[in-house]
């Protein structure tokens, strides 16, 4: 019990740690997407948090897949380097003692990661590519970013405001460039805000403004002041075209109608958490470090056996797309693969294990 209690303690700090780390990476990668798209005037930035959420669902059973690993292979690798291995191999604990608390451990958060897989990150997928549509239905006013120059789909508009209001439905200190029948126009005003008509047609209403109007590289101008003024916000020409997103489609659905693309997708979604499962067993083995050896050798090692286990599915589920590969015979042969690599491990380290003084009885 103490062995088991010690075990699964550090475990749980471990993890805790991995994974705060591994989502912080991810958030500030894809917050920086996110925000490169939302400067360039494609998105709104009020939507990069909705966008964001959507995103870290969709990835976060490869992040706890990820987080279980290092959790399992930095734990017991701590205790080999601190020369606590030999310790609980004195008391009597082999190495196919660890797999028990290891499975422990582990086997909630496998649980957890197939729910994920399987119900969670479709749903996601498919918030994520309507909410996607819905902001390419969205006009260039909609894409406006207090205090950064937008310029419109044609290239005849640069809008600039300064401010929202605290209810963000109007803007201050307006500015907009335009270029109407050979002629450039700049409107200024001191406030605005937007105006949908019954036809649905949207105008930005400013008010207590001024417009100047004149021909380029001309001395000759005109200046108009004004208490209102409209200007018409033209909406984006989309073509409807549904995109199907096997990613989005829900699991029940794959089940039930069986084609190649069906068959590759489900597959992929069981394959997360059962190579979760593999790589933490994986792990035990993987994890031993000679004291007076470096200390990175068996994170490089793990950190590309992980690459390659999950290169090696990718592939393998694009040869189910593609018909290279029979759905009967799936990603099979990749978990079996890694499934003898831990087996052979598990005898490897074995044999390894330094000879230990029996227990002295009386």
């Amino acid at each position: 019990m103490i062995f088991k209690r010690s075990l699964l303690h550090e475990l749980f700090q471990t993890a805790t740690g991995a994974f705060a780390v591994l989502f912080g990476i991810f958030i500030a990668q894809r917050v920086t997407y996110y925000i490169g798209i939302a400067a360039n005037g494609s998105i709104a930035s009020s939507s990069i948090n909705t966008l964001l959420g959507f995103s870290m669902l969709k990835f976060l059973p490869m992040l706890l897949s990820l987080t279980l690993f290092l959790a399992v292979l930095l734990t017991l690798t701590r205790q080999y380097r601190d020369s606590e291995m030999i310790i609980w191999f004195s008391s009597g604990q082999g190495l196919a003692a660890w797999i028990r608390p290891i499975l422990s451990f582990a086997f909630p958060i496998v649980v957890l990661i197939a729910f994920l897989s399987l119900f969670v990150t479709p749903w996601a997928t498919n918030k994520s590519s309507d909410y996607k549509n819905q902001l390419k239905k969205q006009d260039e006013l909609s894409t406006i970013t207090p205090g950064v120059f937008k310029e419109s789909k044609q290239a005849n508009r640069v809008y600039f405001v300064e401010a929202f209001d605290k209810l963000g439905t109007s803007v201050k200190n307006i500015f907009i460039q335009s270029i109407e029948h050979q002629k450039l126009g700049v409107i200024v005003a001191k406030q605005g805000h937007r105006e949908t008509l019954a036809n649905h047609d949207n105008f930005l209403i400013m008010e207590k403004g001024r417009r100047y109007e004149g021909k380029p590289e001309s001395a000759e101008f005109t200046s108009t002041t004004f208490e209102k003024y409209a200007v018409r916000i033209e909406e984006k020409e989309t073509k409807e075209a549904p995109v199907v997103v096997m990613q989005a489609i829900p699991s029940s659905i794959l089940l039930s109608e069986h084609n190649p693309a069906n068959n590759a997708e489900i597959q992929g979604r069981f394959a997360i958490p059962i190579s979760a499962l593999i790589l933490a067993l994986l792990a035990i083995p993987l994890s031993f470090v000679d004291p007076r050896s470096g200390r990175s050798g068996n994170m490089a090692m793990a950190i590309l056996i992980y690459i390659i286990y999950n290169n090696m599915i990718s592939i393998t589920q694009a040869w189910l797309v593609q018909g290279k590969l029979s759905s009967i015979i799936g990603l099979w042969p990749v978990h079996f693969i890694f499934l003898s690599i831990t087996v052979y491990l598990y005898y490897r380290r074995a044999l390894q294990l330094p000879l230990l003084p029996k227990p002295f009885n009386k």
